[in-house]
């Protein structure tokens, strides 16, 4: 069975995991995955990724970061622009998230990057997911 929206899959996987309160949890790895999971991580909600070889296709392998509380890092994830209807905004039209605790997530002509970041450039994009 083919796969319709990779990243949408990896959000899923990232929120049940966090919610059973896994260390940890894999899905096969891609480019753009590794770029939202590298802003994840510059940002906090995610202790560490790493890509793990395998013998047809490469999994990523993310450590989940919780609160000393044992609260999860993050209380949603959210994808917005999905396979069926894409979402573009300009840069002036890019979210502030829970009062800017949260992080949007967009896909720019320079690479895909947080919402603070594509604000200070001026770029707009698509609007890939909201997390706060």
């Amino acid at each position: 069975m083919s796969m319709t929206d990779p990243i949408g899959d990896m959000l899923t996987r990232l929120r049940n995991a966090q919610n059973q309160k896994f260390e940890t949890v894999e899905f096969p790895a891609s480019r753009v995955k590794l770029d939202i999971l590298k802003i994840l991580k510059e940002e906090g909600y995610i202790k560490n990724f790493a890509v793990r070889k395998r013998k047809s296709f490469n999994v990523i392998k993310v450590f989940l970061k919780y609160t000393p509380e044992g609260q999860p890092s993050f209380e949603k994830m959210i994808r917005v622009s999905k396979p069926g209807r894409r979402i573009y905004i300009d840069s002036k039209s890019i979210p502030t998230i829970a009062g800017g605790a949260g992080l949007a997530v967009v896909s720019t002509s320079q690479g895909i990057m947080g919402s603070n970041e594509a604000r200070t450039r001026r770029l707009g994009g698509e609007l890939i997911c909201k997390i706060w």
